[in-house]
C-alpha cells in the first residue's frame, strides 16, 4: 500500500470518498455509508492549530477526555493532513460508518458515547471544519486495514497520527 496522506487525489484512488466537513455532515449523517470500513480525519490548515485547554468530547466512563497543551503539540504531526485514522466493524464488532462517526461526533459534541478513541481531535480549535473521508471495505477487516494504514502512515512520518494513541 502506498498512500500519499496529504494529497486528496491519492486518497480518492486508494478508494476514499466523502471529504466532507464535521459540521456538514452532522446535519447529513445519511451521506455516510452504513457498511464497515475505515475513516480519515483531515486538516487542511497551513500551519498548526490552535489547541483549547478543554475540548468539546465529552467523558466517557468517568474519564477526562482532555490532555495538556504541551502533549497536544508533542502529538501534532508537521506537513501530515491526516489526524486520525478509525475504523468501523472489523474484530468481533458490526459496527458500520454511519453508526461509528455517529458516535464520534456525539462523543465530540460533549454526550458520553462509546468512542473514546481519536479524541485529541476535539481539543482543536473548530473541529466543525475538519473533514472526514472514508472507505467502505466489504471484503476485508477494517480492524487490519486500519493498521496496515497506520503503519504506513509511521513509515512516513516517524509517528502515529496526531489522534491515534495507539497502533
Amino acid at each position: 500500500m502506498t498512500i500519499n496522506f496529504n494529497d486528496k487525489e491519492s486518497l480518492f484512488k486508494n478508494g476514499f470518498t466523502g471529504f466532507k466537513s464535521v459540521s456538514f455532515l452532522l446535519d447529513n449523517m445519511k451521506t455516510i455509508p452504513d457498511q464497515t470500513g475505515v475513516y480519515l480525519v483531515l486538516y487542511e490548515g497551513s500551519k498548526t492549530p490552535e489547541f483549547r485547554k478543554k475540548g468539546t468530547g465529552g467523558f466517557f466512563k468517568g474519564r477526562d477526555p482532555n490532555v495538556s497543551i504541551a502533549e497536544l503539540k508533542a502529538n501534532w504531526v508537521e506537513k501530515s493532513n491526516v489526524v486520525y485514522i478509525g475504523k468501523a466493524g472489523g474484530g468481533n464488532t458490526l459496527a458500520t460508518l454511519r453508526k461509528r462517526l455517529n458516535q464520534y461526533f456525539r462523543f465530540g459534541n460533549g454526550q458520553p458515547a462509546g468512542h473514546y478513541g481519536g479524541r485529541l481531535i476535539w481539543q482543536i480549535e473548530n473541529p466543525g471544519n475538519l473533514i472526514i473521508c472514508w472507505k467502505a471495505l466489504s471484503d476485508f477487516d477494517p480492524s487490519e486495514y486500519e493498521r496496515e494504514l497506520i503503519a504506513e502512515f509511521k513509515r512516513s512520518y516517524n509517528m502515529r497520527p496526531f489522534a491515534n494513541l495507539t497502533d
